[in-house]
């Protein structure tokens, strides 16, 4: 979610516009096979017992948080062994997923910050500080002062190794923060792991921090066109430290726009006459004025009590303390009041995936998609950039397994607007799907959920990873109150959903923030952060889209430990199920004759049946002969790697 999050679900209530039939949105775009109508159409809305959408799916479970995460948000996800941590703006909490039905807590551990993102390298978990009410002691009694030795803004390190009773162990302050981290395992340097910041608050008070004083961006250390890089020697995390500053924005020039629909205009102009009217607290943001919704302006002015030692509710005279000062305090959070804010637009990132097996990265870097090569961790360079004028804010990157293509998602709306109604774009708020050739980035197409959700959820493309079905690009991604979506972008320029999740709003009659932060295959099963719910599990269902076969492979795949921002290579075992799977797909796209595949499935189940030299002799015999066929078939790369599977299970 962007920094914008905070404060974009503006005048939510307000910003309702006239449901649109679904059928209008999905009409052309719904593959074959989806039910019809949309099962995703009319959901009934509730907190914890709202209706529920599923098609090739199920839902295995969804746990609570416990007391104290019950009314916070939920943020992202990280694994390790049959663990999940789930991050929330309350701390953190590790839930034992080895059941898939029935989730237990294992610990949690109260430390308020936003967002709380996490990632986690042996005993080591690394989480995320942006706002400027983190405090160092985890006290959550907020940091009053501009200025202060108290407020954490940065990342916090924690020992694991007693899950029972997590160590705080250090941590690192960064200039703006870390929304969230990329944490970086890099196989030439195993003594250490790399953090890299993206944090996309505005910069803190040198008299803070002195290192970021704003200076000129041609300055070589100047905070405003770097992001910051941390070292953490895995043996002595407590010696944690900023090493580098890459300035991976050079010679960047700001992106082209697309603003907002006509009927978001018409929409907020209603709501501005009508907060004027009735006294409602109006700021300027990016130089276009928006009405403070009450869920935001309550702490607000909660504080202004506070601070004068009072009690209770607030008076006409604290109302109008804080109609006098909320603007310079949205400038400040926003980082505003820095004359060279107009010539350095989107200058920092959102989040940056690694993938330290191809040595590159992928940058969703706020007004552009950066490609960088990691090779050096300390030191990482641009190899290009993109920009798009139906993008509105580059959120998030997954790159496919092999490294030839990569995805870029667009948070239209910072997370808090629903963005994906009748009357959006379909390439507004999606993803950008590119191929990569000779360190270059080519777009391919746009991917975007088919179905149209209400104006009471929000809804935009967030946070998402590859599920490793072999022979396919196959993505499960998470769509805030538009549920998870998972889609197939093996065609790059023809992706098209093959399963989803969805529940009806939390509330019918206005906009209540919450649905799916994160969803992350991991290791068989989908785990989802649900920002109001808690924690869903999933699985998937074999159907005409995906075989059991494939969902078998997938689960071979096994990992000790999952940072989706450190995405892994995935590398598959030799198997049944790993033959099968691409005979199956053979099937689908037709690369093999129907008196191929079947003579194929057949000996398959023969040899699987047999031992020794039969086994051994049946399928050594059988992947000649895969090669043979291999040259005249339309899917030759694919008959080739059902033959080197083949051969591996005859070994």
């Amino acid at each position: 979610m962007s920094r914008h999050a905070v404060f974009a679900s503006v005048a939510v209530g307000l910003l309702a516009v006239a449901p649109t039939p679904r059928s209008m949105f999905a009409q052309g775009v719904t593959p074959a096979g989806e039910p019809q109508p949309d099962s995703r159409v009319g959901l009934s809305a509730g907190l914890f017992d709202a209706g529920e959408a599923l098609w090739n799916m199920k839902l295995a479970s969804t746990t609570k948080p416990s007391d104290k995460f019950m009314h916070s948000t939920n943020s992202d996800l990280a694994f390790f062994g049959h663990y999940a941590i789930q991050g929330n703006y309350n701390g953190y909490q590790i839930w034992d997923i080895s059941n898939p039905a029935h989730p237990t807590l294992r610990t949690s551990y109260f430390c308020p910050a936003s967002q709380s993102d996490v990632s986690v390298y042996k005993n080591l978990l690394v989480v995320s500080s942006e706002s400027n009410s983190g405090r160092l002691d985890c006290g959550d009694e907020g940091v009053k002062d501009t200025v202060s030795s108290e407020r954490i803004r940065g990342i916090r390190i924690f020992d694991i190794s007693d899950l029972d009773h997590p160590k705080y162990i250090t941590n690192v302050q960064t200039c703006r923060g870390s929304h969230t981290h990329s944490m970086l395992v890099d196989p030439k340097d195993p003594a250490n792991v790399y953090i890299y910041i993206s944090g996309s608050a505005g910069l803190r008070s040198p008299s803070e921090l002195p290192r970021c004083a704003v200076t000129s961006p041609e300055d070589p250390n100047s905070p405003l066109m770097r992001i910051e890089i941390i070292k953490i020697p895995v043996a002595h995390p407590e010696r944690a430290a900023v090493v580098s500053g890459a300035r991976i924005f050079e010679g960047l020039t700001n992106p082209p726009v697309h603003g907002e629909t006509q009927t978001d205009i018409d929409a907020a102009a209603q709501a501005l006459a009508k907060a004027r009217a009735e006294g409602g607290f109006i700021v300027k943001m990016n130089g276009q004025e928006r009405v403070m919704p009450p869920a935001r302006v309550k702490p607000m002015l909660d504080s202004i009590v506070k601070a004068r030692g009072g009690s209770g509710e607030p008076t006409a005279a604290d109302s109008a303390a804080l109609h006098a000062g909320i603007q310079e305090m949205i400038d400040k959070m926003m980082g505003g009041g820095n004359p060279l804010r107009s010539t350095i637009q989107y200058r920092q990132c959102h989040d940056i995936t690694l993938d330290p097996s191809l040595g590159l990265a992928g940058g969703a870097c706020e007004g552009h998609g950066l490609l960088l090569d990691i090779r050096d961790p300390a030191h990482p360079i641009r190899l290009d950039a993109v920009d798009d004028k139906n993008f509105s804010y580059w959120h998030s990157a997954t790159f496919n397994n092999d490294g030839t293509k990569v995805l870029f998602s667009d948070e239209w709306g910072g997370g808090g607007q629903p963005k994906c109604r009748a009357t959006d774009p379909r390439d507004w708020g999606a993803d950008a799907i590119f191929s990569i050739e000779n360190h270059k980035l080519h777009f391919q197409s746009y991917y975007k959920l088919p179905a149209v959700q209400t104006p009471e959820e929000n809804c935009v493309a967030h946070n998402g990873s590859l599920i490793p079905v072999p022979g396919r690009d196959v993505m499960v991604q998470s769509w805030y109150q538009g549920g998870i979506s998972v889609f197939d972008w093996t065609d790059a320029r023809h992706p098209h959903e093959i399963a989803y999740f969805d529940r009806g709003p939390i509330d019918a009659t206005h906009m209540v923030s919450g649905g799916t932060w994160s969803a992350y295959w991991y290791n068989g099963v989908i785990v989802s952060s649900e920002i109001a719910r808690g924690l869903d599990v999933l699985e998937l269902s074999p159907s005409a889209q995906l075989s059991q076969n494939e969902i078998d492979a997938a689960k071979t795949a096994h990992l000790d430990y999952l940072n989706v921002q450190d995405q892994p290579h995935y590398t598959w075992p030799a198997s049944f199920s790993l033959a099968r799977a691409y005979v199956d797909q053979l099937e689908r796209s037709n690369g093999l004759s129907s008196s191929q595949i079947s003579s194929a499935r057949n000996v398959l189940t023969a040899a699987e049946q047999a031992s020794g030299t039969a086994r051994k002799g049946d399928l050594s015999k059988l992947a000649t002969q895969l090669d043979a066929e291999a040259r005249s078939s339309s899917d030759a790369a694919k008959v080739k790697l059902l033959a080197r599977a083949v051969a591996s299970l005859a070994k």
